[in-house]
């Protein structure tokens, strides 16, 4: 009965636990991207990626899920402009455009990005450590049921997850970095998301006017 009462809880809270699993993904996300662009529709990618092993996945399963994700991930930025780019753009601005999907897709990331990294920008806060995962978290926590629901093991890979995604994105140096790096904001990526009127988003990307 617990268990269920948990499963509920979890079902319906707006985060979710499942960037454990679906992380950041950039060589999958561009090699889907790449596929997009070539006129492929969504099942012909997802079988030309299980069928040449695009991923280089040790299962069948999970090439088909993985590749379901990245191809979400790329619609939920409902724009052609920005899945060309991580196709063709230098890792630095593909990156960029992915950890924006990653936002859109996930409330997790989009407010770790907004109420941690992005308040940091606008104070003009460089400091950035263990305490600010912690206290996200144990925000989350005590605001949610479904996150208080998730196991210490849980919490503890989804920092490790978040952590990665700003050394990946160079806004920490290492997951041990002390201080946040001051990033710049790709142009088409700034385009987009004040056209889309997503501008709640730019301070995750130090972006503040």
């Amino acid at each position: 009965m617990f268990e269920k009462d948990k499963r509920t809880l979890r079902a319906a809270s707006p985060y979710s636990a499942v960037i454990t699993r679906e992380q950041f993904l950039f060589y999958e996300v561009r090699t889907t991207a790449k596929l997009i662009c070539e006129g492929l529709c969504d099942d012909e990618i997802a079988e030309r990626i299980v069928k040449e092993n695009l991923f280089q996945y040790p299962t069948e399963r999970s090439l088909k899920s993985m590749a379901r994700t990245c191809l979400y991930r790329l619609k939920v930025l409902e724009d052609r402009s920005l899945v060309k780019a991580i196709a063709t753009q230098p890792s630095s601005t593909a990156k960029q455009i992915c950890l924006y999907a990653m936002m859109r897709q996930y409330r997790l990331v989009w407010d770790f990005m907004l109420t941690v990294v992005g308040a940091k920008y606008r104070l003009l806060d460089t400091s950035f450590g263990k305490v600010d995962l912690n206290g996200f978290l144990l925000r989350l926590q005590e605001q949610d049921d479904g996150v208080a629901t998730w196991s210490q093991s849980t919490v503890t890979k989804v920092k490790q997850v978040l952590a990665k995604i700003l050394v990946e994105n160079e806004y920490l140096d290492s997951p041990a970095a002390d201080h946040l790096n001051p990033v710049l904001i790709d142009p088409l990526l700034e385009s987009v998301i004040r056209t889309s009127g997503q501008e709640l988003a730019l301070p995750a990307f130090n972006c503040l006017n």
